[in-house]
C-alpha cells in the first residue's frame, strides 16, 4: 500500500507538472507569449459619454500605433477573455426564428465588443472571412464568430460566412469572419461559442486597449502613458501585461502542481524508507541461510534474489497498482490543472523510471550487506 500510494503521488505530480507546462504555453485563442500590454482606460472617469466615446477610442488606437516598436493595437470593451471572468452571455436565434422565447434560443455564446485591429493585436487567428473595419458601425451590423459557434449553427466555418442570425432585441447581424476558438472564462472549460461585435456599434466607457510590441514592457508602458496623457491629461490609465493578469487564472494550476510535487517527493521518501526497512529486515533474518547458500556455491545473483526477491515483488505490484490508480485519478486532476493527462507517454515513462530508481536506491545498503556475508564466519558462529 505504501508503494502504491507513492506511485499515485509520483504520477499525480508528473501529470500536474506536464499540465502546467502546457497551460503556460497553451492556446487560449490569443497570444500572451510576446509582449502584449493591456491598457485599462476608463473614459467615464475622464468625462466622456455617448457619442464622444467612439471617436476617443479611435484616437487612442491610432495614437498607440504611432509609438515606435508597436506592431498592432486594438480595443475590447469591458474585459478581455480570461481576465476577471468571461464576457456576458448573449441569446442568439436563427434568422428565421420569430418567437424569441428561451425555448427557441439557438446558442448562448460569450459576447465581446472589439475594435478594428483587435484580432491582430490579441494574436487571434482569422480562419475565414474578414476582420472588422471602421466602416462596421451601427449602419452596418456585422459580427465575427469563433469556430465553435460557426459549427454549431451552420455546420462549418465556410458555411457561416455571409449568413445571418438575430439577437434578443431582434437585431439582424451578418457573419463577416470566423476566428479560432479560445478560452473565455476558465482554462479548464469545455470549448464555448463566442461572438465578437464591432465596438463602434455599442461603445463602452470601460475598455481595454491591447497593444502588441517587441519593446521592453516597462519602456512601452511609459510611452503608452505619455501618449494617452497627451490626448487627455485627465484620463486614468492602468497598464499591465496580459500574461501578468493571467496569473490569477493560472493560480489553481500552480498551487496544485507545487502541492502534488511536494506530496510526490514525500511519498518517494516514505517509500524508500519502507522498502529499505523491509529489505534490511529480510536480510538480517536470513544471514545464516545466505551464508550457507554461498558456502554451497551460490552466485551473487542467486544470493540477491533470495535476499531481496520479496521486496522487489512488492515494489513491482505496488508500482503497477499505483500507476493504475493515478490514471484513474485523471478526471480529478483535469478539473484543476489545464490539459493534465496521465496518458501522456512522457508521464508514464517518467513514473516507471522513477519507481525503477527507487527500488535500487532503497535496497542498496541491504544488498551490499547480503553480498558481504562471510560464510566461514557465520558457520563458525553456528
Amino acid at each position: 500500500m505504501q508503494i502504491a500510494i507513492c506511485a499515485v503521488l509520483v504520477t499525480s505530480s508528473m501529470v500536474a507538472v506536464r499540465g502546467l507546462a502546457r497551460s503556460l504555453d497553451g492556446n487560449y485563442g490569443f497570444d500572451t507569449t510576446r509582449n502584449a500590454m493591456l491598457v485599462n482606460a476608463n473614459l467615464a472617469m475622464a468625462g466622456y459619454s455617448g457619442d464622444t466615446m467612439p471617436a476617443m477610442h479611435k484616437r487612442m488606437i491610432e495614437t498607440m500605433e504611432t509609438i515606435p516598436g508597436v506592431e498592432q493595437a486594438g480595443l475590447v470593451n469591458n474585459f478581455p477573455p480570461l481576465v476577471y471572468g468571461a464576457g456576458s452571455r448573449t441569446n442568439v436565434f436563427k434568422e428565421e426564428t420569430r418567437d424569441r422565447t428561451p425555448s427557441n434560443i439557438a446558442s448562448m455564446p460569450y459576447g465581446y465588443d472589439v475594435s478594428p485591429g483587435y484580432f491582430d493585436a490579441a494574436g487571434t487567428r482569422l480562419l475565414a472571412g474578414r476582420a472588422f473595419s471602421w466602416h462596421d458601425d451601427q449602419s452596418a451590423p456585422a459580427v465575427a464568430v469563433n469556430r465553435e459557434f460557426a459549427g454549431k449553427l451552420f455546420g462549418s466555418l465556410t458555411n457561416a460566412i455571409g449568413r445571418y442570425f438575430t439577437l434578443q432585441d431582434a437585431t439582424r447581424v451578418q457573419i463577416v469572419g470566423v476566428v479560432e476558438d479560445g478560452k473565455y472564462l476558465s482554462i479548464t472549460e469545455d470549448q464555448q461559442p463566442a461572438i465578437f461585435l464591432p465596438s463602434m456599434q455599442s461603445p463602452s466607457s470601460q475598455s481595454y486597449l491591447v497593444v502588441r510590441s517587441h519593446r521592453d514592457p516597462q519602456q512601452l508602458a511609459a510611452a503608452i502613458r505619455s501618449k494617452l496623457h497627451e490626448l487627455d491629461a485627465g484620463l486614468p490609465v492602468d497598464i499591465d501585461t496580459w500574461s501578468t493578469l493571467l496569473v490569477v487564472v493560472l493560480f489553481p494550476s500552480r498551487v496544485a502542481t507545487v502541492s502534488l510535487g511536494v506530496l510526490g517527493a514525500m511519498g518517494a521518501m516514505l517509500s524508500i524508507i519502507g522498502i529499505f526497512g523491509l529489505a534490511a529486515y529480510s536480510v538480517s533474518k536470513r544471514l545464516k541461510e545466505l551464508g550457507i547458500r554461498m558456502a554451497l556455491g551460490a552466485q551473487r545473483k542467486e544470493v540477491l534474489q533470495a535476499a531481496l526477491g520479496h521486496a522487489f515483488k512488492l515494489l513491482a505490484f505496488g508500482s503497477a497498482a499505483g500507476l493504475l490508480l493515478g490514471i484513474l485519478a485523471s478526471r480529478v486532476l483535469a478539473s484543476i490543472v489545464y490539459q493534465a493527462t496521465p496518458r501522456d507517454p512522457l508521464v508514464l515513462a517518467g513514473v516507471v523510471l522513477a519507481m525503477l530508481l527507487l527500488g535500487p536506491l532503497a535496497t542498496w545498503i541491504p544488498a551490499q550487506r547480503a553480498l558481504s556475508v562471510d560464510p566461514a564466519t557465520l558457520l563458525r558462529e553456528e
